[in-house]
């Protein structure tokens, strides 16, 4: 039965790629209609608990009024039919719908819709446009993704099981006592009545102070994983001290948060207990004097008393449930501020798959700027041959990495247009271009998985002989043999950590490399590929991404000009236009920006300024520059 249960809701079943609606109601019923069926059994079994619960007091009036009997055998064997149905009631059937309530509950909702709202949730969260993720810190993303989905289950079960029981309960509490004498009914009357009033004053202002708290806690997971992420700079720059006033000012503001939070949580309980007692000694103060006078017997006020109590217990249970109701619905509607967020840069919906036959490129009187910023390019022109190899030159800003970002379509150009043999890249689909095209990046980040696994992220159908001999390729394979990690697998097996931490700047360029080699892409972007390698490892993997490049359509952005001065064309950037294009020893020979760089090169590095007055050269001495 548990295994029937658990099977019903398979929370990572396909579905359909709907943006989570962003109002609060719609976004709720999106994840709920999903999953209607057993939302309806526990309403069922919810109600039927609360029905059986309401039996008890009426056993127990008619308890008191068989011992009331004066002759106790006669009415012990007329009875005798209600008192087994009374113990059947309690023995059996109560405990089979609480049973079925609760098997419901934890065995197929808890598991299964949670694991339905996370994972469509972090479905639509990764298919975001990469500046989504540059706006927020990961950890909060990602809190956000794992809260919203318990929290949204929770508020539907509670809200379920509160709100029907306690209508139910109360509705039947008054139709039985009203049955007795009509007075009975006035106390609890005018308990429900403050009772709404009670919430209504109160669940606004917890929901307000709960969300409060939740917004806080997020920012609070967000510093915390944020100083581990980078716990290496942390260490190097000797600033755990002010890591700390990082983290405990967003601690103290959570611990001012809860406060709040908990000081009105005890003034509604405080209240509430009020109206609990009020309503008890109310209801027993009516049924004695009706009794007194001898308009109802012992046994109505025996019933009548038991049901008020249980409300009073059940309202406080009610009360924190609807609490936690709202608690949990200010934790989804900060979820909500991550997950039911449109995606930007979509797929046009007819887009085709990138198609490369040659491998031309070509940016056409392009303009771009990050938001209302000033342009990054005016009016670029650009096109790359097919088989061309180019270099991209210009000092920090100059827009090389952002022309790249273009090409890849991590972002739009705000006028002209892209194309890839003729294709206009808003055109075809994100996937299928950036499947065509190899990157190496400066920044080499790491799946936390084995080196097997990241190097065949390039090509995930690879073999274990293709992994290798990409990463003999990438003069990887010896350091590679040589790894063992923390769990004692050893290398291809080994596992390098969050983002490669276990490896160094090197061993992580070489595994990146390998990974591109692999990937065998028509396109192939270099960006600093090789600016964490040492100069032995760098000229000996040169080589190798020589032998890369031959077919392929190259762009290559490096600082040491050494490293590009080989390649077919280089093109020079400043102030978002391109001022020179030509071969190294072309752009010698003008005496221009280029040389301009070279000769005020030191060690091979792109200067960041220049003097005024430049005396540029032609040359300078090969023990300096490599070509």
């Amino acid at each position: 039965m548990f295994k029937y249960l658990e099977s019903l809701i398979r929370g990572t079943r396909t579905h359909a790629a709907i943006t989570p609606p962003a109002g609060l109601l719609s976004f709720y019923w999106h994840f709920v209609r999903q999953t209607p069926w057993p939302y309806a059994a526990m309403l069922v079994t919810s109600l039927g608990v609360a029905m059986a619960d309401m039996s008890i007091p009426v056993f127990i009036g008619k308890l008191v009024a068989l011992m009331a009997a004066a002759d106790r055998a006669a009415a012990l064997t007329a009875q005798a039919p209600i008192l087994l149905l009374m113990m059947l009631v309690v023995l059996v059937g109560r405990p089979l719908l609480q049973f079925a309530d609760i098997a419901i509950r934890h065995n197929a909702l808890m598991p299964g819709t949670t694991s339905l709202v996370r994972w469509q949730s972090h479905w639509h969260v990764v298919r975001q446009s990469w500046p989504f993720f540059q706006k927020d810190f990961a950890g909060r993303i990602a809190n956000r993704v794992m809260q919203t989905a318990q929290s949204l289950r929770d508020s539907v079960m509670s809200a379920i099981r509160a709100v029907l029981y306690l209508s139910t309960y109360g509705i039947l509490t008054l139709v039985l006592i009203s049955d007795f004498d009509w007075r009975l009914t006035v106390p609890t009357l005018l308990w429900l009545t403050a009772y709404v009033v009670f919430l209504r004053y109160f669940v606004p202002r917890l929901r307000a102070l709960a969300r409060q708290s939740s917004e806080v806690r997020s920012k609070v997971m967000a510093r915390v994983v944020d100083s581990y992420t980078n716990i290496l700079t942390v260490k190097l720059f000797a600033r755990v001290a002010d890591e700390d006033a990082y983290v405990r000012e967003v601690l103290d503001e959570h611990q001012l948060a809860i406060a709040d939070h908990m000081r009105m949580t005890s003034r509604f309980m405080f209240t509430l207990q009020s109206l609990n007692a009020l309503l008890l000694v109310s209801t027993a103060t009516i049924g004695l004097n009706l009794w007194a006078q001898g308009l109802i017997n012992a046994s109505q006020v025996a019933t009548a008393l038991p049901l008020v109590w249980q409300i009073t217990n059940m309202a406080g249970w009610v009360s924190f449930e609807i609490a936690g109701i709202f608690e949990n619905i200010g934790a989804v509607q900060d979820g909500m501020e991550s997950i039911a967020v449109p995606h930007t840069m979509t797929d046009e919906p007819d887009a085709r798959p990138l198609k490369i036959t040659q491998g031309e490129i070509h940016f056409e009187h392009v303009s771009f700027a990050y938001g209302e910023s000033k342009p990054v390019f005016d009016d670029i022109d650009l096109v790359v041959r097919p088989g061309e190899r180019i270099g991209l030159i210009g000092r920090s800003g100059a827009g090389k990495s952002t022309l790249v970002n273009l090409l890849l379509r991590f972002f739009d150009a705000g006028q002209g247009r892209i194309t890839i043999d003729g294709q206009d890249i808003r055109h075809v689909t994100q996937e299928s271009l950036r499947m065509r095209i190899g990157l190496v990046t400066q920044d080499t980040s790491l799946l936390h998985r084995s080196i097997a696994d990241n190097i065949r992220y390039g090509r995930p159908q690879a073999t274990q002989t293709e992994i290798e001999a990409a990463a003999r390729k990438a003069q990887a394979h010896d350091f590679i043999m040589g790894l063992r990690d923390w769990n004692g697998r050893e290398g291809y097996q080994a596992h390098v950590g969050e983002r490669g931490v276990k490896l160094s700047g090197g061993q992580r360029q070489r595994v990146a490399i390998a990974r591109v080699i692999l990937k065998d892409a028509p396109v192939l972007l270099l960006d600093e590929a090789t600016s964490a390698l040492d100069s032995e490892i760098e000229a000996s993997i040169q080589e190798q991404l020589i032998g890369l490049m031959d077919g392929k359509t190259v762009i290559a952005i490096a600082h040491r000009l050494s490293t590009i001065a080989r390649l077919d064309r280089l093109i020079v950037l400043d102030q978002g236009k391109i001022v020179e294009q030509g071969t190294h020893s072309e752009l010698l020979s003008r005496n221009g920006i280029y040389a301009a760089l070279w000769q005020h090169q030191s060690g091979g590095f792109l200067a960041e300024a220049l003097p005024d007055e430049a005396d540029p050269v032609t040359s300078v001495p090969e023990s300096t520059h490599s070509i």
